[in-house]
């Protein structure tokens, strides 16, 4: 008799945990699939990137993470299942994330077996030397993979001047790729863009089961495939804004938890080569490793679940378009960014990190009682009830 634990056959917890727990897989040029074919330990599925033709695990690892700054072992457990990309940034864990990602690689001595992503909140190509050059001393190496823009919402920073900075960066070998990141209300325009620009390589966006049927932003990623521009898929669980698991609702029958599912879901589309994935602890990075590993689809069962559950959660996920509802509100208020913090407050459990990033926010910003956003509401296009979150921030972020 098959047993379950949270949603995994108790067979495939087995084989995900049961390999030697102190061996590293080499998996030798971190672009090629070769070792891992080799490799006795199951490992993730890979794809290529786009223009890149840089083969990459279809499952990244997202260092938005509290990490182990000597040495994280979920490092090394994901590299034992062949998740060789890790993603960073020069702000994670306030500038700790590429110092745990450098220190790890030099002690494991796998360097040359890994795919580093990191990106640059600077946007102006001054800005961008400048924190590619802290990032290559915090990840104790001379070059990566893929440099990103990271966040970008204003596309006139993809301009000419872009361009020849990150075509020097490689021709320099300081990068192998370049592209940027965008999680707000404006993907879709942000990716119609990039897909005329020859130098953008691969792109990272907000892509989840809330937005399948957008026509614009799906019009967007057909624009970017048509150009082989690489496509990852990041805040692919689409977390409504209330925090509730309603998805317990819908999750009496099927195979996967909602957690996974949303990633078969993702993966279910060719546009996209891999998802990103925030992956805190080690519960989290084996039920993903084993829902990338076990090739079988969505049945009709999950499918279904999932759109009645993005239909009835529709109204409590925000999806930071706060074009949409911050000029409404006769304050410099920054509905989205907060959104996102108290998600991060409430869902993922930081609440430090929640409240000191709420801090760094303009003071004017930070001063939510006693604002009224009732307007905020009705101009909200998924009837998200914004004044009671805000309401609630104000409480729990101040």
């Amino acid at each position: 008799m098959t047993e379950k634990k949270n949603g995994l056959t108790r067979r495939a917890l087995l084989t995900i945990g049961g390999a030697s727990a102190g061996a590293l897989v080499t998996l030798g040029n971190p672009r090629t699939a070769s070792a891992a074919k080799e490799a006795s330990i199951p490992q993730v599925p890979r794809r290529v990137l786009g223009k890149t033709k840089a083969e990459i695990p279809i499952l990244l690892f997202g260092g938005a993470v509290k990490l182990d700054k000597r040495f994280d072992p979920k490092l090394a457990e994901a590299l034992r299942f062949g998740v060789n990309y890790f993603d960073t940034a020069d702000c994670y864990g306030g500038g700790s994330g590429e110092i745990a990602v450098g220190n790890f690689l030099e002690r494991a001595k796998k360097r040359d077996e890994v795919w580093i992503t990191t990106k640059s909140d600077e946007h102006e190509p001054d800005g961008l030397l400048r924190t590619l050059k802290t990032s290559f001393e915090k990840l104790k190496t001379d070059r990566v993979e893929m440099l990103y823009l990271h966040a970008l919402t204003d596309a006139d920073y993809l301009s000419t001047a872009m361009a020849k900075t990150a075509e020097k960066l490689k021709k320099e070998g300081k990068i192998k790729y370049f592209g940027f990141s965008c999680h707000g209300g404006n993907v879709d325009e942000l990716l119609k863009k990039a897909s005329s620009l020859s130098w953008i390589d691969s792109i990272m966006f907000k892509y989840n089961f809330r937005s399948y049927g957008e026509k614009a932003l799906n019009a967007a990623m057909d624009a970017c495939a048509k150009s082989n521009i690489g496509l990852i898929a990041m805040k692919t669980q689409g977390s409504e804004a209330s925090f509730a698991d309603a998805w317990k609702k819908f999750e009496k029958t099927g195979k996967w938890t909602k957690h996974q599912a949303v990633l078969k879901a993702v993966w279910a589309d060719e546009r996209i080569t891999a998802a990103v994935s925030h992956m805190d602890t080690f519960e989290k990075l084996k039920e993903n490793i084993a829902a990338a590993i076990d090739k079988s689809k969505l049945g009709a069962l999950e499918q279904d679940a999932l759109q009645k559950y993005a239909d009835a959660t529709r109204h409590l996920a925000c999806e930071g378009c706060d074009h949409h509802c911050n000029p409404a509100v006769d304050a410099p208020v920054q509905i989205g960014t907060t959104m996102r913090y108290l998600m991060y407050h409430d869902l993922y459990g930081e609440t430090a990190k929640a409240k000191e990033l709420f801090e760094k926010l303009p003071r004017e910003a930070q001063r939510l009682a006693g604002i009224d956003f009732t307007k905020a509401n009705a101009a909200c296009p998924h009837g998200v009830d914004i004044a009671t979150h805000m309401q609630r921030a104000a409480r729990v972020l101040a």
